[in-house]
């Protein structure tokens, strides 16, 4: 009996309407087949796994393109994700505006998120991977429900949150509070100890406040990476990055 692979979305750029009218760009890179198992290869279209990336913030330059997201791809395709990553609304050949609050770039997220899973036959796995300002969205989304979904916020703008978010700072805590406190949650939060914008010591208190906000009832894995700063830049930090990632995929 010939092998089948689950069926996946398509491979490379594409652009995706969504139901609000927004177009976003986007790029798929599929997992090698070397990195499913030989049941995987065999079983039926139930181990679809999706990796969705979201970039810096738009009005400083953030886009897909962005070397963190790609350095993270390695450890993402190892463990059998496709990798899905956009340019989010006003940025390339993504239509609308970038907004102040982040709510209509959450919604995008959402409905982005809903076309995948409807373009695929299952999707066992989802994993959300945000980066400085991507961060701030995919802290935003919810559980799902008949899905595995995990988020994973890196290097979190704890410090300018307020001004990145036209003052909705206490909408993003009580919105990260709420994905903590839900049993199924799963979370991995990474930053450096000499980030550019918040300090190592507002981001351990932070750290605290998350485990107490937590406290036990998802998993919640949060790694402090010495000598690393906002932009993962140098090869020390960026090895420690990808084994942080890899180590809690696995």
């Amino acid at each position: 009996m010939e092998s089948t692979r689950p069926t996946r979305l398509s491979d490379g750029h594409q652009l995706v309407d969504l139901p609000s009218g927004t177009r976003l760009e986007c790029h798929v890179s599929l997992a090698p087949a070397s990195a499913y198992t030989s049941d995987e290869l065999d079983a039926d279209a139930d181990q679809g796994k999706l990796a969705v990336c979201l970039h810096p913030w738009a009005w400083l330059g953030g886009r897909m393109e962005d070397p963190v997201l790609q350095m993270l791809m390695s450890p993402l395709h190892a463990q059998g994700y496709d990798v899905l990553r956009y340019n989010s609304r006003g940025v390339g050949q993504s239509t609308g505006r970038s907004s102040w609050t982040g709510k209509s770039e959450a919604q995008d997220l959402q409905e982005l998120i809903q076309w995948a899973v409807m373009s695929m036959s299952s999707v066992r796995s989802l994993v959300l991977v945000g980066y400085s300002y991507g961060s701030l969205i995919v802290s935003l989304h919810p559980i799902l429900p008949d899905t595995e979904i995990s988020h994973i916020l890196l290097s979190y703008p704890l410090s300018p949150r307020h001004w990145l978010t036209a003052f909705h700072g206490r909408y993003y805590t009580n919105a990260l509070n709420t994905l903590l406190s839900d049993p199924r949650a799963v979370v991995l939060v990474v930053y450096g100890d000499e980030d550019n914008f918040t300090s190592v010591e507002e981001y351990d208190l932070w750290a605290d406040d998350l485990s107490r906000q937590a406290d036990g009832r998802g998993k919640l894995e949060i790694v402090r990476i010495a000598e690393a700063n906002h932009f993962w830049r140098g090869p020390d930090t960026t090895t420690r990055l990808v084994e942080a990632v890899e180590g809690w995929l696995s």
